[in-house]
């Protein structure tokens, strides 16, 4: 596989320019510390899962950050999340050092909870989601975006099996107590099958015998290592009744088709999961979009009680709200605007365009007042976030 030069690369560079840290967040083996050794080739490499490091950063950790020289990438740092107020007082010793600290972490939520408490104006936070379609060059719903599955493309079954097992073995454990990981395999494989559908917690606890609670506790964790998108409703300045329940989709759809049992092209395209599928991989392409760009990702969905639904609602920086319809097919007909020229009327004045996206390159063409059928390729490469 060609060496790719990742779109996130000149965020790193501002944000190293402007900040004594950079953290970079994302799921495993998105490419983060590869990225960041590429970027920064002088700087040194710590690996905050090697046991023997690990030791002496919790041992030790003043003697551990002492003896870092130069700027200095410290992998999965929520491993060690002691580091944090240390870092934090050599910042505020020299904050004229820039780029000084590289810190990268497989989950949200240990990092934001030590970055909050202890580097709140010290460090730029930047997530990195796996490779995207204007990276690739191409689609491929079957692999995904994991680097890896495309370096060894015919080892792809064997790569997410065992990213599915590492997962459940290091991140699972370490983030919350499941003591069930039986049940939780189980319980991964709900939510695949679930994909793109309008989140209804009781619906995924009563076939596997666990509580509500519980159920929003897996998700938790599901969402703070990358694995799934949530998708919230959108509901600004709007009167009517909505539906208030998010959407979840899977991040990468490699993943999900592993997790779904597909492992073929014709496969995908005759299963009864090939629509959701390939929303998933919308949705995953327009979070890496914002996410390369240096933005928080936010991405809606509209519902309401009445029936009206529209894929994917996502704010531009130029205050332009894109409407998204989502379809599988090639062929685009003016009945399937309805639902976007509904919503349009709904939106009154807001700036907004209206699109449906479908497979393919092709470029925009009227299919409604207001609509413009568009290939998802040229989409992504010619609409600024």
């Amino acid at each position: 596989m060609r060496s790719i030069d990742r779109t996130i690369t000149p965020q790193l560079v501002r944000a190293a320019r402007n900040f004594p840290a950079v953290v970079l967040t994302g799921p495993r083996r998105a490419g983060k510390t590869w990225c960041l050794r590429h970027v920064f080739p002088r700087a040194t490499w710590h690996l905050l899962e090697d046991p023997d490091v690990l030791d002496r950063v919790k041992s030790d950790p003043r003697g551990f950050l002492d003896a870092l020289e130069g700027p200095a990438i410290i992998d999965e740092i929520q491993n060690a999340p002691e580091l944090f107020p240390y870092i934090r007082s050599r910042i505020d010793e020299r904050p004229h050092l820039l780029g000084r600290w590289l810190l990268t972490g497989s989950h949200d939520y240990a990092l934001m909870a030590g970055l909050t408490e202890s580097m709140a104006g010290r460090a730029a936070i930047l997530q990195m989601l796996p490779l995207s379609q204007p990276e690739l060059g191409r689609t491929d719903l079957l692999r995904g975006g994991f680097p890896e599955v495309w370096a060894r493309p015919g080892a792809a079954d064997l790569w997410f099996h065992a990213y599915v097992q590492s997962y459940l073995e290091r991140d699972v454990r370490s983030v919350t107590a499941v003591k069930d990981l039986g049940t939780f395999r189980r319980f991964i494989g709900l939510v695949a099958a679930r994909n793109g559908q309008v989140l209804n917690r009781s619906d995924l606890a009563a076939p596997l015998g666990i509580s509500v609670p519980t159920v929003s506790q897996w998700l938790s964790v599901l969402e703070s290592t990358g694995v799934i998108v949530v998708v919230p409703p959108y509901f600004e300045n709007f009167e009517k009744r909505l539906i208030k329940s998010p959407r979840l989709f899977w991040g990468d759809t490699g993943l999900l088709c592993h997790l779904l049992g597909i492992t073929e092209h014709e496969a995908l395209r005759r299963s009864a999961f090939a629509g959701p599928v390939f929303e998933a991989y919308v949705a995953g392409e327009l979070a890496k979009k914002q996410a390369n760009a240096g933005q928080a990702i936010k991405l809606f969905h509209f519902r309401d009680q009445q029936g009206l639904e529209v894929d994917f609602l996502v704010p531009r920086t130029d205050g332009t709200l894109d409407l998204l319809e989502v379809k599988n097919s090639r062929t685009i007909s003016s009945n399937m605007a309805g639902p976007l020229l509904k919503l349009k009327a709904a939106l009154g004045k807001r700036p907004h365009r209206a699109f449906i996206l479908h497979p393919g390159r092709e470029a925009p063409r009227t299919v409604a007042p207001g609509v413009l059928a568009v290939g998802l390729e040229h989409y992504l490469s010619s609409t600024r976030p």
